[in-house]
């Protein structure tokens, strides 16, 4: 296939074309960049354009082509009928920064020092992968969030990323009197986040800060080039605040809806980990206000749906749907009331964890498909390198989907299991609660481990997809416990940073 042919072409001397003369150098304020278009580099005409699309807080169950029935995502339905869903994506820590960092590296938190939101830089232990591909060519643009160091109280401060086009909008309202490129379009509009919202309630749709990505990106889309291009279309939705437009929320009747999921159980359990941090204390959800807060969440997933189809369909009009692969995903998920919490913090619930994982590709990426190998978000950058034909990087902890996106492997196997982390990840102003806690999932069961309070969970995953029945005291499962807890063990020593390459005996 036509398609296929730069993945064994290109291959070859890869090495030998990575090149060093698009390097951009380190910029602090996080300010709208346009640099000049990249020269095309020799032999690299088939390389595909990459949309690379990551919601922010988006659990894996809110897609309607995956079983949810209540929500409507006609245009994420369409990229898994032209691609591959990986029904157990998971990644590789709850909250932003740490799988931020993970999925854009190949490499897992802990090691490169992407573990905590709110560092005052990005420590550069590892090249991401878009700073990698502007490298060798591709003219690399992005619209909403980059969050790989602190955005409180400031601008974030932008690491070398190989982004030419860069607007940056950590979250929609006016936190920063200066360099926020979606509040700098809203006043251009003679508006404001604030003066809407006093204004209607809500953001209308037309002003939303998703939309305003997906017009960046559709600028962006339709720009003349010769060589292949990538773009981080990073919206802040559905994040809480869980406020969408007000006739997104009117299209579910609310009253039809499910409750979050809650079990008797939940309470006691999450009094058991008081100690361990998260965003919200345990209370059941239920009636008109836990349907309700399923509604808002959902609403604002079909909005974001609804902007996928306007980039879809710039893809076709501008003759680009060929050979451009796009990828859909979310950095972590939200509990949205399930186990009687709200947001995040440090759990490791499959509404935490797991998140949507879409590739769609036509000629490429095989159509229609629901993988369930278990795999993770850390597995996307070294995906992208063998598409591009880059050479692998031995140090990533992450490992190609290509044969499965592809299938020339079994959908059914990729990983043995799935690790995430959490080290002391939101740190500020916690001090007196800091947490840590390590997953480690495989087919059958998940062990977490609630490090430094001599506790953790241990699920059954094929009998308790729900996580509701905790067997970590459970005398029958003490092995199986032991065995999991020194794989988890083994898996943080193999990974750790051991510093710049070796290049001597000694």
């Amino acid at each position: 296939m036509e398609r296929r042919s730069f993945l064994k072409s290109s291959l070859a001397g890869s090495a030998a074309v990575m090149m060093t003369q698009f390097a951009r150098p380190i910029v602090a304020k996080a300010e709208r960049v346009r640099r000049p278009l990249p020269r095309p580099v020799k032999h690299r005409t088939e390389m595909p354009n990459i949309l690379w699309i990551c919601t922010d807080q988006q659990r894996y169950d809110t897609i309607h082509a995956l079983g949810n029935q209540h929500i409507r995502t006609p245009n994420l339905d369409r990229l898994i009928e032209t691609g591959v869903a990986f029904t157990y994506a998971h990644c590789q820590g709850p909250i932003c920064t740490s799988s931020r960092g993970s999925f854009l590296t190949g490499r897992y938190p802990r090691p490169i020092r992407s573990c905590c939101n709110g560092n005052d830089k990005w420590e550069n232990a590892a090249p991401l992968i878009t700073k990698t591909l502007a490298d060798v060519g591709y003219d690399c643009g992005l619209a909403g969030k980059l969050h790989l160091s602190a955005a409180y109280g400031r601008v974030e401060k932008r690491p070398d990323d190989g982004y030419r086009v860069f607007h940056w909008s950590h979250h929609p309202t006016d936190s920063w009197p200066e360099g926020h490129a979606y509040e700098e379009w809203l006043s251009s509009k003679g508006t404001g986040h604030t003066k809407l919202k006093r204004k209607y309630g809500y953001i209308p749709p037309e002003y939303h800060q998703t939309t305003w990505c997906t017009d960046r990106a559709i600028d962006f889309i339709k720009e003349k080039r010769t060589g292949p291009w990538l773009f981080s279309l990073n919206c802040f939705d559905p994040h809480p605040p869980l406020d969408p437009p007000k006739q997104y929320l009117d299209r579910f009747d609310i009253d039809s809806l499910p409750e979050p999921p809650f079990a008797p159980s939940d309470i006691e359990e999450q009094k058991r980990l008081r100690d361990v941090y998260f965003q919200s204390g345990p209370k059941q959800y239920k009636g008109r206000e836990g349907k309700t807060l399923l509604a808002k969440y959902w609403a604002m997933i079909e909005l974001i749906d609804d902007n996928i189809g306007r980039l879809i369909k710039t893809l076709e009009e501008t003759g680009q749907r060929q050979n451009t692969l796009v990828i859909f995903t979310s950095d972590h998920g939200n509990m949205v009331g399930h186990h009687g919490l709200l947001a995040k913090g440090c759990r490791f619930y499959e509404g935490l964890v797991r998140v949507p994982l879409i590739f769609s590709m036509p000629g490429l990426v095989q159509q229609n498909t629901r993988n369930k190998a278990l795999v993770g978000l850390v597995d996307i950058t070294p995906t992208l390198l063998e598409l591009a034909g880059l050479p692998a990087d031995e140090r990533m902890h992450g490992k190609s989907l290509v044969r499965q996106l592809t299938g020339m492997d079994s959908p059914d196997q990729h990983r043995d299991y799935v690790y995430s982390t959490y080290t002391n990840t939101l740190a500020y102003g916690e001090k007196d609660r800091k947490s840590y806690g390590t997953m480690i999932r495989t087919r059958r069961y998940k062990l977490v481990n609630y490090h430094g309070h001599g506790t953790g969970e241990l699920f059954d995953m094929e009998k308790d997809p729900g996580e509701f029945h905790n067997l970590w005291d459970d005398p029958d499962h003490l092995r199986i416990k032991m065995d999991l807890m020194i794989q988890s063990y083994d898996l943080t020593v193999r990974t750790t940073n051991t510093g710049s390459r070796i290049t001597g005996r000694y």
